[in-house]
């Protein structure tokens, strides 16, 4: 039986048995924030539980190493979304300590994606369009800065309100240990460069 296929059949029984009743809230953050966070598997319960966050007291963003690499990429996109449609007054990026993208070099991703039978040309395609694999497809060195480099593109997107906090963190994927590294409240409390 393939995965979906145990994915559906649980579902099945999930859905018979009324299991999602305790779930059941808004789709407006109790909390009013945005978490942009890694897709760690580790991170998957760990991360609200060391929040103490519980279903319907946070928006979610997941994806590769907890970047926002673009202004006007799907991230931002739903970080604004989030502000404006979903009352989010919050918004902190978490990356976390030993991450897969710290040292992620691009060659590693293409050699793999030959593997697969990928070809070379559909790769030169994408090289010929203008597309920076090398830049798209790397990682980076500290997650410390990664997280500090997320928050200043949300912070200084023309989109995004003053009254917005954005806050940086790191956790231990093991202990749920949160660290600060961006205090949002004190660039909301002045228009001095961000406090690290």
């Amino acid at each position: 039986m393939s995965i979906i296929s145990r994915i559906l059949d649980y579902n099945k029984k999930f859905v018979d048995e009324n299991k999602y009743e305790e779930f059941q809230t808004t789709k407006y953050p109790n909390k009013k924030i945005v978490i942009i966070t890694c897709m760690d598997t580790r991170l998957l319960e760990l991360l609200p539980k060391a929040m103490g966050l519980k279903n319907g007291d946070a928006k979610i963003i997941k994806n590769a190493g907890a970047i926002v690499s673009h202004p006007f990429g799907s991230i931002m996109r739903s970080i604004l979304v989030a502000i404006y449609e979903l009352k989010v007054e919050e918004v902190c990026v978490i990356g976390h300590h030993g991450c897969g993208m710290v040292g992620l070099q691009s060659s590693s991703l293409l050699d793999a994606a030959l593997q697969k039978k990928v070809s070379q040309e559909q790769i030169d395609v994408l090289t010929n369009s203008g597309i920076d694999l090398s830049k798209w497809l790397s990682g980076f060195q500290c997650v410390e800065e990664s997280v500090t480099n997320s928050v200043r593109l949300i912070k200084n997107h023309p989109l995004l309100p003053d009254s917005i906090a954005v806050h940086g963190m790191v956790i231990h994927p093991e202990t749920g240990k949160l660290e600060r590294i961006i205090d949002g409240y004190s660039k909301v409390a002045s228009n001095d460069e961000i406090q690290i």
